[in-house]
């Protein structure tokens, strides 16, 4: 019940800082957009690929017309797959500059062509607008940003996710037994902290093959020091409170004493670290994807993206670079703003 009681104060806090709390609010956003990509993109195809290279560096708001032309059926997707992961257009799109129908077909010309060409059979047309524009290969832009999201969100809890498993072992083995234990745990997390943390990353990415889970494991491998000296500089805090030494008393076994009356208590400055690390890992994997290490294409990160328009700063297409930067630049500040009220939230001299 006291437990319940802080976590709820806590969160009273937290929701009174409206800075933090409308930065939870965004990250609650991009997780729903991360889960939902397919369904709100309007390429929903496999890594929202569909190219179209006759409409490469398109500007925002631009619309086109489509000549939908029905395919052979491929074969089948699942439902669930075709949610999350997309599924192949069951027609071939075309755009059109201009067209003429007949009665049994369709005359166009293709988009900044002038050789008219004729279609006989079922057709559609439909318009597009380009909210932010293709990309040099003639892509949504739009889509492609919106899929980008699932590989920081997912990067981001994975890499946490490793680092706390990793971190919070060691740190409370170091801080609660101490002596020879916590000497060779310190050594090795200092060793490990000398290392820059990129040049580790991009060792680790190298030696475990480019990849999208290879990036994952690289980055939560090198996130887990920090975490590891906070829990055990809390747990030398801990460890000589009355309540340990009463469990000790009482002959409870060490792993009963730690994860019954020493962990609960660390919870609080590991959710906030883990807020930071968050973000770190959104940062490390545009950058790996910028240089051409992380997720591979075709699949769409927002470094990646980045990297492919990076020349098209100078030209009058720089949004086509600046619009994946502010999506990374406004999810790793959410993070930032919402460990920061996290850290007020469960200060208790507050």
């Amino acid at each position: 019940m006291k437990s319940d009681s802080l976590n709820r104060l806590a969160w009273q806090r937290l929701k009174k800082n409206k800075l933090s709390f409308f930065a939870l609010c965004y990250i609650v956003l991009a997780v729903f957009i991360s889960l939902f990509a397919v369904l709100i993109s309007p390429d929903s195809t496999p890594n929202a690929n569909q190219m179209h290279i006759e409409l490469a560096t398109q500007k925002p708001f631009t619309k086109v017309l489509f000549l939908e032309i029905p395919k052979k059926e491929n074969g089948s997707t699942s439902f669930l797959k075709s949610v999350f992961f997309g599924k192949a257009k069951k027609f071939e799109r075309v755009p059109v500059e201009s067209f003429t129908e007949l009665n049994n077909g369709i005359v166009y010309f293709g988009y900044r062509s002038e050789i008219a060409q004729e279609y006989i059979g079922e057709y559609n047309i439909t318009q597009e607008i380009f909210w932010f524009g293709t990309d040099k290969y003639g892509r949504d832009l739009l889509s492609r940003i919106l899929y980008g999201t699932r590989i920081s969100i997912s990067i981001g809890f994975i890499a946490v996710i490793i680092s706390l498993i990793i971190g919070i072992s060691l740190g409370l083995l170091a801080g609660y037994f101490g002596g020879r234990i916590d000497n060779i745990i310190m050594w090795f997390v200092n060793v490990i902290w000398s290392i820059p943390t990129l040049l580790m990353v991009i060792a680790i990415t190298l030696a475990l093959g480019k990849g999208f889970w290879q990036v994952f494991v690289a980055v939560g491998l090198t996130m887990w020091v920090e975490v590891t000296r906070i829990v055990r500089g809390q747990v030398l805090v801990i460890r000589s409170l009355e309540y340990v030494h009463a469990g000790k008393a009482l002959a409870y076994n060490n792993l009963r004493i730690i994860s019954t009356h020493v962990f609960p208590n660390v919870i609080g400055p590991v959710i906030v670290i883990s807020a930071a690390n968050f973000a770190a890992a959104i940062l490390i994997e545009s950058g790996l994807s910028f240089l051409g290490i992380g997720a591979q294409p075709p699949m769409p990160s927002w470094g990646g993206i980045i990297k492919d328009h990076y020349s098209y700063i100078i030209m009058d297409k720089a949004y086509l670079a600046i619009i994946p930067g502010l999506a990374i630049m406004s999810l790793v500040l959410a993070f930032m703003l919402l460990g920061n009220g996290l850290r007020d939230a469960f200060d208790v001299k507050n």
